[in-house]
């Protein structure tokens, strides 16, 4: 085996690299882009970039050129030019929708059309699993390898990126142990760590539920708001501690908990979110200026959680019917959905109605 990075853990530098707002070359054969997050982006590179002499393109998502009243002309993304005196602080106002309704008129704008677009739209996934807004700013260039290779940059092959994020990683059981809690005992924690050097994810065991038939089960996405700080905002936290306490007067049961903040779109994201309600939009119609799809989960991470603890068959704690639908669709048995109505207060009732109008959640 060589020293050098796989395929995984390129893509995991790459991450790492936009978070510092540090450029990525993502190649195509020879050809390729050089991209950074337009949330990191620093005056010193955007500079440096443009001195270049090559037209400057800033990618955002359909969802958030909807909201720009710009034209994306490749389906969902658009490929915005980026003006040649543009500043940091420009591209920061058209890729985050915090001052939209001070500064409405952002455009006009000239999108951009013509060649493939596979390279630009790899960019916007790569940064959403960065967990930052989904707006890249993007120069063509010709000999991506010697452009890399001069720069010191991260180079990813856009094969290899399609076909590594096309799947869920793997995850694997770094450990367990018992963890007596308040609603039995009988607690264990169990940890697992996916490959491409993700957040972990963690299951907690109540009692010694059969692995030969249905579990009760509930897969919960982490919230800090409301998990740890008792949010009124959402019912996540009541959801949580309800669930725990039937697992314990039951006697059994597994919660899986998934670092999913926010529905996917990490924390920073989620709170930008939550400032757009305050301002007058919905959670589905904040995701959406934001540049994001309503749910950005994976629920394959629930799925291959629970088959590695041995169980193939659940009774699921849920109001959604899309986990239903999910974990059906990958090799889970749902023998049962268990409705889990709590936590309901005069914060958060237009958003458990947005959750049933919009997300189909049986509220």
């Amino acid at each position: 085996m060589r020293l050098g990075p796989t395929p995984v853990e390129q893509l995991a530098r790459a991450r790492a690299d936009l978070r510092l707002g540090v450029p990525v070359v993502l190649s195509n054969g020879k050809s390729g882009v050089v991209f950074l997050a337009a949330e990191t982006l620093e005056p010193a590179r955007l500079a440096r970039l443009s001195a270049m002499g090559t037209e400057l393109a800033l990618v955002i998502t359909a969802r958030r050129a909807e909201t720009l009243k710009a034209r994306a002309y490749d389906g969902d993304i658009a490929r915005l030019s980026i003006p040649t005196d543009a500043t940091p602080a420009w591209v920061h106002s058209v890729a985050d929708p915090a001052d939209d309704l001070n500064s409405p008129m952002k455009g006009p704008f000239k999108s951009l059309r013509g060649g493939d677009a596979a390279l630009h739209r790899s960019a916007i996934a790569i940064s959403k699993s960065a967990r930052l807004l989904p707006a890249v700013v993007a120069m063509d260039i010709t000999d991506a390898a010697t452009f890399a290779a001069d720069n010191a940059l991260t180079q990813l092959r856009l094969d290899e990126v399609q076909s590594e994020m096309a799947q869920s990683s793997p995850l694997h059981p770094i450990v367990s142990a018992r963890v007596p809690l308040e609603v039995s005992e009988a607690g264990r924690l169990h940890v697992f760590r996916p490959e491409d050097g993700g957040e972990e994810h963690y299951a907690i065991e109540i009692g010694q539920p059969a692995r030969d038939k249905p579990v009760l089960a509930r897969l919960h996405s982490a919230c800090f708001t409301g998990d740890l700080l008792g949010s009124l905002k959402c019912d996540c936290g009541p959801q949580l501690r309800a669930a725990l306490q039937q697992m314990g007067t039951e006697g059994a049961g597994v919660l899986l908990y998934l670092n999913q903040e926010g529905r996917g779109i990490g924390l920073a994201n989620k709170m930008r979110a939550y400032s757009l309600q305050d301002q007058g939009f919905d959670t589905v119609e904040a995701n959406h200026r934001l540049g994001f799809e309503d749910d950005e989960r994976d629920f394959r991470i629930g799925a291959a959680i629970l088959k590695e603890m041995g169980f193939s068959a659940v009774r699921l704690l849920t109001n959604n019917p899309a986990k239903v639908n999910m974990m059906q669709a990958h090799g889970i048995d749902v023998a049962e959905r268990v409705p889990l109505k709590v936590g309901e207060t005069r914060h958060n009732t237009d958003y458990l109605a947005t959750k049933a109008k919009k997300s189909g959640h049986l509220l």
